[in-house]
């Protein structure tokens, strides 16, 4: 009877809110955890190094439909320019930008690293692209971004969803590789704290990308895709 009184408990509405308003602040007070980095996890598997995700998230500066207005006149207007650009990339598979809430966000699937891709984004329409940055929370810190290498791939990379590994434990390892722990050793987990330490990096990123993603295609570049494809550059 105990038992089934526990496992019902959580359940309740009354619970939940109690759970979030009073647990959860002290569990984070007394077991701080840092918010996660975004984008992929590195990998010296080629097959991981394809098709990987970005899930670019900037808050708008002006949150109302007069701002979203903004960022949707500024992706039509620059469009052409902006897919021209990543068209000349050569590692992007698909890239669209959406607008969800006061957030301009830009999903896309690329090859290689992550760095690299970027680098390479801001090399064809680093200048274009700075109409949609302006529109950004701290997008004046980084604009012109052809100007402002290294600080915009760093911005981009602030910005980009931490993703959430596939298997459930390995977000433990993520954590302890951020508290400098390069063990990466599993022998010790507590699993039953596993829905906690969750609860409580999902408090410090609130947005994550869950796992790495279907792949219909694993393992082919876009080169070798268009390639195939006969599309040419």
């Amino acid at each position: 009877m105990l038992d089934r009184f526990v496992d019902w408990l959580p359940t309740t509405l009354f619970f939940k809110r109690a759970a979030s308003w009073i647990l959860v602040p002290y569990w984070a007070h007394k077991t701080p955890v840092k918010p996660l980095p975004g984008g992929p996890h590195p990998s010296f598997e080629h097959g991981d190094n394809v098709q990987c995700m970005m899930n670019l998230i900037m808050p708008l500066k002006v949150k109302s439909p007069i701002g979203r207005a903004e960022a949707a006149l500024a992706i039509a207007q620059n469009k052409d320019a902006i897919y021209a650009g990543l068209n000349n990339v050569g590692t992007v598979h698909f890239a669209r930008f959406v607008i969800v809430g006061d957030n301009i966000c830009m999903f896309s699937v690329y090859d290689g690293d992550f760095t690299n891709y970027i680098r390479d984004f801001i090399a064809t329409i680093g200048s274009v692209f700075n109409a949609v940055v302006a529109l950004v929370e701290d997008g004046e810190d980084v604009t012109p971004c052809e100007k402002n290498v290294d600080a915009f791939i760093q911005w981009i990379h602030e910005r980009d969803l931490y993703q959430v590994p596939d298997t459930a434990t390995d977000f433990l390892r993520d954590q302890e590789a951020l508290n400098g722990d390069t063990a990466m050793s599993g022998n010790h987990d507590d699993l039953t704290l596993l829905p906690r330490k969750l609860v409580l990096q999902l408090r410090a990123n609130p947005n994550v990308s869950l796992g790495n993603g279907y792949r219909a295609y694993p393992g082919f570049s876009a080169a070798q895709v268009r390639e195939r494809l006969e599309l040419g550059w």
